[in-house]
């Protein structure tokens, strides 16, 4: 695995490359792109983006946690928590790259 972590600006400078808009074009596409996504997941819709996954929000009821160090109940209040789920054409590029990396060790 390489280890880099793709970033916004990396983002719009794909966007800069591959389709030839100007960088400050390019970087605005991407943070629209991402506030509409945020936007919706905030009025609580689901995010799909066929061939790659889908957001969402889940509720997570209260409930009983322990501290670690003095192993005391303690409550865990209710909130809501954003998932992922990877599409099935995801899971598959990632295995099959993993896959031929293996392979080639």
């Amino acid at each position: 695995m390489s280890g880099k972590t793709l970033t916004r600006a990396d983002l719009a400078e794909a966007v800069f490359q591959k389709v030839g808009l100007p960088r400050n074009e390019s970087a605005e596409i991407v943070e629209l792109v991402l506030r509409e996504i945020v936007a919706s997941l905030e009025r609580g819709d689901p995010v799909k983006l066929s061939s790659f996954g889908s957001f969402g929000i889940r509720d997570k009821g209260q409930r009983i946690g322990r501290n670690p160090k003095t192993g005391q109940e303690v409550p865990i209040t209710p909130r809501r928590v954003l998932v992922f789920r990877a599409s099935n054409i995801m899971k598959q590029r990632i295995n099959e790259m993993l896959s031929r990396r293996k392979a080639a060790e």
